[in-house]
């Protein structure tokens, strides 16, 4: 999970992306918040969703693997629901990442 989480963060800096981070480990409010809006179709069969989850505000985006998936057909931003501006990487949106 930590390998997942630093991965998808150092992606987001290394291109100037401004998110926010929720620690849901050290934080209750945070663990609820991320239970409470990962949608029903993806949650685990048992227990409760693993970080990194990704949001934009508070709209699903996927998990890790659907993140590595935008990443590797070069479809990050529109995963992001942000626009890629023309010779640049800086997002216009804050992401919320719940590690």
């Amino acid at each position: 999970i930590k390998k997942q989480q630093q991965d998808v963060l150092g992606f987001l800096e290394a291109n100037k992306i401004e998110f926010e981070e929720k620690d849901i480990a050290a934080n209750e409010e945070n663990r609820k918040w991320m239970r409470e809006n990962v949608p029903e179709d993806s949650r685990p069969a048992s227990g409760n969703p693993l970080p990194p989850r990704l949001f934009n505000d508070s709209r699903y985006l996927g998990d890790y693997n659907a993140f590595f998936e935008a990443r590797e057909n070069n479809a990050v931003y529109a995963f992001l629901g942000l626009t890629a501006p023309p010779g640049s990487k800086v997002g216009e949106h804050l992401l919320t990442v719940n590690p």
